[in-house]
């Protein structure tokens, strides 16, 4: 069944992208002459005015194909016939539709749960932020110039620029009124961690976040998992939690872990690692949504939507600047771990939180989509948009065989990329 559901969001959001391609076409008096879902051999398909429609065996990916595409034809319906600007709301229009699909199921989700304020939280009188002014109930507004619009934009902020020991910009909203204050991050002394961090207000002692490279991590326990006891003693809360640990300090010591991870409990023994180095700000903040009104709920379904374009672009620069490894990029078997890990995780709620949380995905999805196609890559949208444009500003196009050429080795690459995603999906499947 989560094989079906993954197949069916990544159909949808292919669908789509197409769908995007071929009525611009239609639009522009293109001719198309297939329009498929699916790669691979048809296994249906039917003919109406001059465009084959097909579903074809492998259910991953799509084509809208029109006539002049690739080569020179004379016919007034080819692609290469049409002006350069028509051609490039044709090839624009893939993205583009992915990022209104994005839209639509942002406003399903922040008209259904709400939005996840970036509310400060358990400020303790210790801290940087504490002395920077700011206390619990503050509304963080802007991180550094860059504005904040939700608490988890402050999760990947702080990922992708780690606190170090530099000044912090805050700007920050009170009883109506902003304020700014600078944050003089801590240098930690050297203390012991397990790289999770949770809310004491939460009915669960559940994990909001598990850092990598930290014992947590490294047991293979996730954000979402909900810790029930620690060394034997029960853990109803996340109050429970603050206060075994407030009361029993990390030390290099193991500690035995009982959570509950999908339907299942799960035991596991992690070391405190010692960290000797590292600066602290001391910021703890919302990361649960709360219900907006429908007025609300469009206006933040577009921050949703550059929410998750900003997060796929820092990845992309992530990856590029040698900071992550092609072994974590995930593929379609990949989606399909992850749809399952979803599913599994968040059953227990019942049927409308996991649509939510696939919803949720799918957007993040269709959003990644959008914004992969229109890299300036060989073979991709961009790279043909790319293309387009030269030609807009020689006002003569680049000839056809050389053009080809250079797709051809873009989607070479392209392939090899794939085969090695597809590799590392099943590698972190089997081990």
């Amino acid at each position: 069944m989560n094989i079906f559901i993954a197949i069916l969001i990544l159909g949808i959001i292919i669908f789509i992208h197409e769908l995007g391609h071929f009525l611009l076409a239609k639009k522009n008096n293109i001719t198309v002459t297939e329009f498929s879902l699916g790669m691979g051999p048809r296994i249906a398909s039917f003919v109406k005015n001059g465009t084959r429609y097909s579903i074809k065996l492998l259910p991953i990916g799509g084509s809208c194909m029109m006539l002049g595409e690739d080569e020179e034809v004379e016919d007034e319906g080819a692609f290469h016939k049409k002006g350069v600007w028509a051609r490039f709301s044709v090839i624009f229009a893939g993205a583009f539709f992915n990022f209104i699909l994005a839209l639509v199921l942002a406003f399903v989700i922040t008209s259904s749960a709400g939005v996840d304020y970036p509310e400060v939280l358990n400020v303790r009188e210790d801290t940087a932020v504490y002395e920077a002014g700011l206390r619990d109930g503050d509304i963080i507004k802007k991180i550094d110039g860059k504005r904040i619009n939700f608490g988890k934009e402050l999760d990947l902020y702080f990922f992708f620029n780690p606190v170090n020991g530099k000044p912090i910009d805050v700007t920050y909203e009170r009883d109506g009124k902003t304020y700014n204050t600078t944050v003089y991050p801590k240098l930690l002394p050297p203390h012991y961690r397990l790289g999770i961090e949770y809310s004491s207000e939460t009915d669960e002692a559940i994990l909001l976040v598990v850092e990598p490279g930290l014992p947590f991590h490294e047991a293979g326990i996730v954000p979402g998992d909900v810790i029930t006891s620690i060394n034997q003693t029960p853990i109803k809360s996340g109050k429970d939690m603050a206060e075994y640990f407030e009361a029993n300090p990390l030390t290099g010591d193991p500690v035995e872990i009982t959570y509950i991870h999908g339907k299942s409990e799960k035991t596991a023994t992690v070391t405190p690692k010692l960290v000797t180095s590292g600066y602290e700000l001391g910021l703890s903040y919302n990361l649960y949504r709360e219900k907006v009104s429908p007025r609300k709920a469009i206006k933040y379904s577009f921050m949703e939507l550059k929410y998750n374009i900003n997060y796929t672009i820092s990845s992309l620069k992530y990856l590029i600047s040698g900071k992550a490894s092609l072994n974590e990029i995930s593929g379609p078997v990949g989606i399909v771990t992850i749809v399952d890990n979803i599913v599994e995780q968040t059953e227990d709620e019942g049927v409308g939180f996991v649509f939510l949380n696939l919803v949720n995905f799918a957007m993040y999805l269709s959003a990644n989509l959008g914004v992969i196609n229109l890299l300036p890559l060989p073979a991709l949208d961009g790279g043909r948009l790319v293309f387009l444009i030269i030609e807009a500003i020689r006002r003569k196009p680049i000839p056809k065989e050389k053009e080809a050429m250079v797709h051809f080795v873009g989607l070479a690459l392209l392939m090899i990329l794939m085969i090695i995603v597809v590799f590392n999906d099943f590698r972190k499947i089997f081990g």
